[in-house]
């Protein structure tokens, strides 16, 4: 483990990255598995002995986790400026507290939900102005941006057919074409920043959902913690 973390540590230097780590973020909306894929990568990631954080946003701190259930709890009542800095503040504690430490002590750092979400979220869907969220974006994440987003894509009835009747949180419960637009926001950013994103058709089988997953990560990070057998 030694030889793979002297290994990372060189790439980093030569990539200009300000720490040792490797971070990435998934991506996608309502129903697109990301949840089940993560985990699924998460125990091979194990198996193989890579050192990882697998974390999700909102929700991957004890503060986090608070602001989650204020924010998806059915009926409940947040107006879409409150929500964007609930958001915020999750992600600024997430970053301090969590995924820059992990960095910092070189683990692969996979985030199921980051920044992105909140462009496609509260700005194509709420329609809240971008430039406030990309300064809010910026500030709460201290500018930390991820190497690589894989996306999950599907159409959004697809999606929400997917989720157990009546266990929708409050943003699962928005209009159709609320998430319409949260969809068409994902792919707008998918060709804004074509060499960051990766997209996946989520409505593959689970396996193959899986195979594809490994094989983008493999291919972009195959010089860093002994990935080879990561298929």
């Amino acid at each position: 483990m030694a030889t793979s973390k002297a290994s990372t540590e060189a790439t980093n230097k030569t990539s200009g990255r300000a720490y040792p780590g490797t971070f990435l973020t998934l991506e996608g909306p309502e129903g697109a598995g990301k949840t089940t894929q993560v985990k699924l990568l998460s125990s091979k990631l194990e198996a193989l002995g890579i050192p990882h954080l697998i974390t999700r946003d909102p929700g991957g701190t004890p503060l986090g986790k608070q602001i989650r259930r204020i924010l998806l709890a059915p009926g409940g009542s947040v107006s879409p400026m409150a929500e964007l800095l609930l958001y915020q503040a999750d992600r600024a504690q997430h970053v301090h507290e969590l995924i820059m430490p992990a960095l910092m002590e070189g683990k692969l750092v996979i985030c199921d939900r980051y920044t992105d979400s909140t462009i496609a979220y509260q700005g194509f869907g709420r329609g809240i102005d971008m430039k406030i969220i990309t300064e809010l974006n910026n500030i709460s994440t201290q500018g930390l941006k991820p190497e690589l987003t894989i996306l999950f894509d599907l159409e959004s009835e697809k999606g929400l057919g997917r989720l157990h009747p009546g266990g929708h949180d409050r943003l699962e419960r928005e209009a159709i074409e609320f998430h319409h637009k949260v969809r068409n926001g994902y792919l707008s950013l998918v060709q804004e920043e074509p060499k960051r994103f990766a997209v996946i058709d989520a409505t593959k089988a689970l396996s193959a959902v899986q195979e594809d997953l490994r094989r983008i990560i493999l291919e972009r990070f195959s010089d860093r913690y002994q990935l080879a057998s990561l298929l």
